[in-house]
Order: C-alpha cells, then structure tokens, then sequence
C-alpha cells in the first residue's frame, strides 16, 4: 500500500544528499510536503554534537502531538548513537543505517519494527536526477573520515573514508545539467579525501567535470590544509571554478590544534591562505571556540592570528560537548559567558574583513538567484557572498550579471 511520506533533514550538505537520494528510491510511496498529513515521517538526523541529538529528540518529541498515528523512521549519524535508545522508548518505529538508504522503500511498508544499521563500507550507486525546491545541486562524491580529531564523533558513525565511483559522479552531474541545474556543489563527509586509494583525485575529477555540457559553476565543500596540493591549485583560475573555498583550520593556536589532534599548523595555513588569496578567492574556515583548554593567552594569540588571515567567511561553532570523544574527557572547560563571548569577537571581525573584501569586490559578480520575497531576489555571487536583486522581471532561478553592486553591512545590493 502506497504511504505518504515527510522528510525533515538536520544538519550538513551530505545529509541533504543523502534525503535525496531516499526520495529517488521511494517506489510506490508518495513525498509529503506536510509533516502533519502524512502516514510516516522519515527523520535524517545529526550527532555531531550532543545538541544536535537534543535537536532531533526535541523534533520526534513534537511529532506526537502534531501527528500521532505517524510511523518514525530514524536515519542519518543519530541513528547509531541514540537511536535503538529511542526505539525502546517507543519514539521511534525504525531505525536504519546509511548503507540502508536505498532500500527506504521496504523500510516504509514493513509491518514490524526494525534496527538494520547496516555496515560502513557501502557506496550509494542511486542518480539523483532532481534536488526539490533547490537552485544549486549538492553532489556527494565520498562518505567518512580518516581523522581523528579529538572532538569529532563523525568517524564512528560515516565509517572510513571511501569515494564514489567517478562514472557515477559524472553521470549524475550530467543528467542534472540537462535538467537545468548550472551549479554543482561538491560535498561529503571528508570533500578533499576524494580518490584516496584509486587512480583518481579531485582536482581531475573536477576537470572532467568542468566538461560537462551546462556546467556553470562547481563549488567545492569544506577541505583540509593538508588536502590542497599543486595539481589542485593549477585550477584556481579555471572559469567555472568558484572564487570561494572553505578550508577548515579549526584553530589558529599551534597549542590548541595539537590538543584537537589536527594535522594543520599555523604557519603552512598562513601561507596556504595568502597564495589562494592572492589568486582573487574569498577565504571561509570553520573555528571551533572555547574547546577546553583555551585559556585567555591562547585566545588573544589565536585572534591575532585570525586578524592577520585573509579570511572573508567563518563557521564558527561554541565547543559543545560529544560524548564519546576524546575531547568530552577533558577537565579545563572554558566558562560558558567567556565562549559566548570569544564567539562575538571572532564574528565581529570576521564580518568587518568580509564587508571589506566585498567593498573590494563589487564589479561584475555572477549570481544564481535562489529566493524571492515581494520583488526581492536573493542569491550568492562567485565570492559566496550574499546578494539581494530589486527587479519587476521574473528572475527566479536564474543566473543575473551584476556590473556592480551597493556594498551594504550584511550583504551587497543591486537594482534592475
């Protein structure tokens, strides 16, 4: 019997992937826009954090009153962390791995409960031919994580890391391209480590890419220092090339990265930077404040350092505590008003260096409109900043060149 389904996704770009690509495998079942009119919600949760698992405990909680004769289906990380502890409570109907995915369909029409977790060595082979309500397409070309950073749990749910078969990953570009989409995002667990044990890389992938009838822009998820060598800045000045990467650093204390048990340094990031950044790109990096052992010397060095980074974007996170890391065992804490307060310098400065890169870079900006709201359209530029487009014209979902811009404190702006 066909069962209508909801989808409610947390956390990253790979998760959004991942839903896709249970939605291309639905077979007789139908998507629901509803959460409230629907016979099973599928829930694709996060654990990276112990209040990302709050999150989705808080979400399923809701579910009983809005629709209580709905069947609960847990995927994603939070699966293997707290999810056979939510079937015994009765919160959820099934929970189900992501080497499990594909077969989402069975799950929906079983008539029993069910845990199959599945194993970490599984490759989706799915083409996902359409991404709803979306502008840009998120492609996963890997899945896990060879690190061992002493705050991060995503190893122990995403497995090690292994790459898409480059066929598939063309293919799906391809069909894609053909069906309207002209920007493609790269993502997955670990977006640098893609080619790790085969013939391949990312940097060749991406060529072959780039010659993809309708490809317009690749942008590339977030990647490690050490994972940027020269066969990958050979591209830089490629067309289709995004002038945004993000490079996650984490940390700008030498201290401090080693107690995270990051391969980075200073000073090879300082000079990573610099080069990328003399090739026109903007900058983001993810900072993770107040992890424990950060004292008050170690936060001035730290910005300081952040200071003299040609930096235009940041992820920054509070530290917030993941059992069953390393990180979770640590004693010297930092005080929760002195991180939320490391939390807005850091933001502060980063917003006053974006606001000048923009000032730096306001002619001739190439942006894929998104949204729309009573005239206004909204999308990102090349840099990855964000654009707010005044016009009578109908410009949804496409692609607007801009020859200049009123540079604004939030965001640029333009008229037409």
């Amino acid at each position: 019997m066909s069962k209508r389904v909801f989808f409610k996704t947390f956390g990253c770009r790979t998760n959004q992937f991942d839903t896709q690509v249970m939605m291309q495998n639905l077979g007789p079942h139908t998507i629901s826009q509803s959460e409230s009119d629907c016979d099973v919600v599928v829930v694709n949760s996060c654990t990276v954090t112990n209040g990302a698992d709050s999150s989705v405990r808080g979400y399923i909680s809701s579910l009983k009153r809005k629709n209580p004769n709905a069947r609960v289906i847990l995927a994603g990380c939070g699966a293997y962390q707290k999810g056979e502890e939510l079937l015994k409570q009765k919160k959820v109907f099934g929970i189900i791995g992501h080497s499990k995915k594909e077969s989402i369909a069975d799950f929906i029409s079983t008539k029993e409960s069910f845990v199959e977790l599945g194993d970490f060595d599984h490759i989706d082979e799915t083409i996902v031919q359409d991404f709803i309500g979306k502008s840009r397409a998120f492609i996963k070309i890997q899945e896990g994580c060879d690190f061992e950073c002493s705050y991060c749990i995503i190893p122990k749910v995403r497995g090690a890391s292994r790459s898409h078969k480059e066929a598939t990953i063309l293919e799906q570009i391809d069909i894609l391209a053909h069906n309207g989409f002209g920007e493609f995002i790269l993502t997955g667990t670990n977006v640098g480590s893609y080619g790790k044990g085969t013939d391949t890389s990312l940097a060749r992938l991406l060529k072959k890419i780039s010659l993809i009838r309708g490809v317009r822009r690749v942008r590339i998820g977030s990647m490690e220092p050490s994972q940027i060598d020269s066969e990958f800045l050979e591209l830089l000045d490629e067309p289709w090339m995004a002038k945004h990467l993000h490079i996650a650093l984490q940390h700008t204390s030498d201290t401090m990265l080693e107690r995270m048990k990051r391969n980075n340094r200073f000073a090879g990031d300082q000079k990573l930077f610099e080069l990328i950044a003399s090739r026109g790109y903007a900058l983001g990096t993810d900072f993770i404040v107040a992890h424990p052992g950060e004292s008050d010397a170690l936060w001035q060095e730290a910005l300081q350092r952040v200071e003299a980074l040609p930096l235009t974007h940041i992820h920054a996170f509070t530290y917030s505590k993941r059992d069953g890391t390393e990180s979770a065992l640590m004693r010297d804490s930092v005080h929760g008003d002195t991180a939320k307060s490391r939390h807005r310098e850091l933001t502060a400065l980063i917003k006053d260096k974006n606001y000048r890169f923009r000032k730096e870079h306001s002619k001739n900006l190439e942006v894929l409109i998104e949204q729309s709201d009573r005239g206004f359209y909204r999308g990102y530029d090349q840099y990855y900043n964000n654009v707010e487009v005044l016009t009578k014209r109908d410009i949804a979902n496409s692609w607007v060149s801009l020859e200049d811009v009123e540079v604004k404190d939030e965001k640029n702006y333009s008229k037409i």
